[in-house]
């Protein structure tokens, strides 16, 4: 497998972005690849947007990864800094290939160089699988969350 480069996302990689985002039975419900117009307006605001980075990873040309990091100052914990990795997505070509590791230790390191003291992030109760990821790499299942659709 060829050299792998994490960088921020352009407009060019919303199609690959969108199919990884609806390539699981979640997401295949949330999705719409067929018009792309609402991520391309997304991307346009996160970019402008210091505390937000839409990242990809590429792997000999081709978009293989996906995630946002964003970044939180608070007031809780002494004013601490904390932030949120989301939407991580591996395209199924990659998984099993140590990409995610790669992928989640960029998003801890960027963290720490934007001097946050802690790191969270969110996965679907029925992501079992991912569950385990995320705790193999450190993370551990503290809360609890909530959503409420708007």
């Amino acid at each position: 497998m060829g050299d792998l480069e994490i960088r921020p996302a352009v407009a060019d990689d919303i199609p690959a972005i969108v199919a990884m985002l609806a390539d699981d039975p979640l997401g295949s419900r949330r999705e719409s690849p067929d018009d792309l117009t609402p991520y391309l307006t997304a991307l346009e605001r996160l970019s402008k947007d210091p505390n937000q980075h839409v990242v990809v990873a590429v792997r000999e040309g081709r978009v293989v990864g996906t995630l946002q990091l964003t970044i939180v100052p608070g007031l809780s914990r002494k004013g601490a800094t904390r932030s949120i990795i989301e939407a991580v997505r591996i395209h199924a070509d990659e998984r099993g290939s140590g990409l995610g590791t790669r992928f989640i230790e960029w998003a801890v390191d960027r963290s720490r160089s934007e001097g946050c003291q802690l790191v969270q992030l969110t996965s679907d109760a029925t992501r079992t699988d991912a569950h385990r990821f995320y705790e193999r790499l450190g993370f551990t299942a503290s809360h609890v969350g909530f959503k409420l659709q708007l």
